[in-house]
C-alpha cells in the first residue's frame, strides 16, 4: 500500500487521497493485484532471480502489459531485481537519488520490496511517496523527480517502456528537502 507524505509532515495511505495530492503532477498510481500463483509467490520471496525465473513472473504478469500495450501504446517490459547483493548497486542508484526527469515516462508496477519517489509539485513543495507491492506507478516525461530504496535495499518490479531511449535521467539543480534520516539511500 502505497503512502504518500507531504513536506509539511502530513501523510497519506488512502490511495483516493494520494491519487487526489498527485493529481496537479498527473502521476497515475494504482493497486494491482499479484496473480495467486504459488511458483509465482515463491520466487518473489527469493532475492535473486535467474532469467528464467525473471521470465515466469514476466508471463504470470503478462495481462498487465497487455493492458498498457492496448492503451497506451507500451511495446517493452522488464524485470528489475534490486538487492545488497547486486554488483554496484550504490552506482546504480546513485543515478537516480538526485532531482532528474526523463523524456519518456517512468512506468513501474512493484511485485516485492519497496522503494520512494520524490516529487517536486507545480508549487515548488515536494512530495515523497514509497510505493510496495502491488503498487502501479507511472510518472509521466518531464516530471521532475528521485527515487531511492529503503533501509532493506530491495526491490523488484516490473517496469515498461514505450521507448528506452528517452529513459535516460536529465539532471536538474533542485535540492531535496524530504529525504528522512532514517532512510538509507544509495
Amino acid at each position: 500500500m502505497a503512502i504518500l507524505q507531504l513536506e509539511n509532515g502530513t501523510t497519506y495511505t488512502q490511495l483516493s487521497n494520494i491519487v487526489r495530492e498527485l493529481v496537479p503532477l498527473n502521476i497515475q498510481i494504482n493497486r494491482w493485484p499479484i496473480v495467486d500463483d504459488p511458483k509465482l509467490k515463491a520466487i518473489l520471496a527469493q532475492e535473486v532471480l535467474s532469467d528464467a525465473e525473471k521470465e515466469y513472473v514476466l508471463t504470470a504478469l503478462n495481462i498487465y502489459f497487455q493492458q498498457l500495450l492496448q492503451t497506451a501504446g507500451y511495446q517493452s517490459c522488464d524485470l528489475i531485481v534490486l538487492h545488497p547483493g547486486v554488483p554496484n548497486l550504490d552506482a546504480l542508484l546513485s543515478k537516480f537519488d538526485r532531482c532528474h526527469t526523463h523524456a519518456d515516462p517512468e512506468v513501474r508496477y512493484i511485485i516485492a520490496g519497496e522503494g520512494v519517489f520524490g516529487f517536486v509539485r507545480p508549487d515548488g513543495s515536494q512530495v515523497e511517496l514509497t510505493v510496495e507491492p502491488e503498487d502501479y506507478i507511472s510518472v509521466p516525461s518531464g516530471t521532475e523527480h528521485w527515487f531511492y530504496l529503503r533501509a532493506s535495499c530491495q526491490i523488484k518490479a516490473v517496469r515498461y517502456f514505450t521507448t528506452t531511449e528517452g529513459w535516460v535521467p536529465e539532471y536538474t539543480d533542485t535540492e531535496i528537502r524530504l529525504r528522512p534520516a532514517s532512510v538509507v539511500s544509495y
